[in-house]
């Protein structure tokens, strides 16, 4: 029997470990990855600690990673169109049995030397991109994308607002730049998030805990509010203060997840500026495809997001920077 190096956490304890298990044998339809890339997520650190647990648990154990890339390394029966050697981005899930799976969470990632994935899952990856840059494009990018394009429906001239400069984030506010959203107003506690933030497009960054928050972005969008404000934390008072800067009829996205109670301070208000808060998770099946063309095509550049990469054996060592903010981190990257 073929092994591997595997990050497995084992979900009654929470212990992350490293360990030999047997190596996948791609099945009818599926391919096996070699794994070159694959991203640290904030939500790979909650699972650790527990604050998030797999909606369909696939046991007691399994392989954590959704932000994975690499090259395929066997074909499974009746695999056609695709050949050993080609780079290739995974989808971070796939819908089975009319369940939507998360990979690294409900069934085994992409924290191992190799993974298995549906053809379906899979997306050609041109050269011209890195492979530890094309990793993250599977929820660091296209989850913020989605957010902004499909449940925002966040249209250009629009003015915006991000809570959060961190993985999702940073590339919020890029991504609202290239599809022509302005002012983007950035709001992190974080000095060197809030510098992060104007680096990647964003107009004026803010810091929450100032008084003067809501008038400056009024200030800013001439007196109107946020069409579209952006919760990338998770957190209550983000989500409440976000509600007091929107325009009539402006959108609240919640996309940081917590089990934290969601609560509406003034209901009158909310419902007199016919406001909406929207509920978002992960990204449409088409959006890595979409956000390769737009990196290949020279539109966006994720050269800045990758802070550091780090061997496999280093898992532990990458989750505990980013739940610290060691070295503030965009995206970390595990190569196995």
């Amino acid at each position: 029997m073929d092994l591997m190096r595997a990050a497995r956490l084992h979900l009654p304890s929470h212990a992350l470990t490293i360990e030999d298990v047997p190596r996948p044998v791609p099945g009818v339809g599926q391919v096996l990855v070699k794994v070159e890339a694959a991203g640290v997520c904030l939500s790979d650190v909650h699972l650790i600690d527990g604050t998030l647990t797999p909606t369909y648990p696939p046991g007691d154990c399994v392989t954590l990673g959704h932000e994975v890339a690499g090259t395929i390394a066997e074909l499974g029966p009746e695999v056609t169109g695709w050949t050993a050697g080609q780079r290739v981005v995974l989808q971070a899930g796939e819908v089975r049995d009319g369940r939507l799976l998360t990979r690294g969470v409900d069934y085994d990632g992409g924290w191992a030397e190799y993974a298995l994935a549906s053809v379906g899952t899979l997306f050609a990856l041109p050269d011209s991109i890195p492979i530890e840059q094309a990793a993250i494009i599977p929820d660091a990018v296209s989850t913020p994308w989605g957010a902004i394009t499909t449940t925002a429906q966040v249209r250009p001239a629009q003015a915006v607002g991000v809570w959060g400069i961190g993985g999702l984030g940073a590339h919020g506010v890029q991504l609202l730049r290239a599809v022509g959203a302005c002012p983007i107003i950035a709001v992190d506690p974080v000095p060197a998030a809030r510098r992060r933030a104007l680096d990647f497009g964003a107009d004026l960054a803010l810091d929450p805990a100032d008084p003067r928050l809501r008038e400056q972005v009024l200030a800013a969008t001439g007196n109107q509010g946020l069409a579209a404000a952006f919760d990338f934390a998770g957190v209550a008072a983000v989500r409440e203060q976000a509600l007091t800067v929107l325009a009539p009829k402006g959108r609240l996205v919640l996309v940081g997840l917590t089990d934290k109670p969601l609560t509406v301070t003034d209901g009158t208000r909310f419902s007199y500026l016919r406001h909406q808060i929207l509920g978002h998770y992960g990204s449409e099946e088409n959006a890595v495809a979409q956000l390769v063309a737009l990196t290949e095509g020279g539109r966006l550049d994720f050269s800045r997001s990758i802070t550091d990469v780090l061997p496999l054996a280093d898992a532990a060592k990458a989750v505990q920077r980013l739940h610290t903010k060691e070295g503030d981190p965009i995206r970390l990257i595990l190569r196995p």
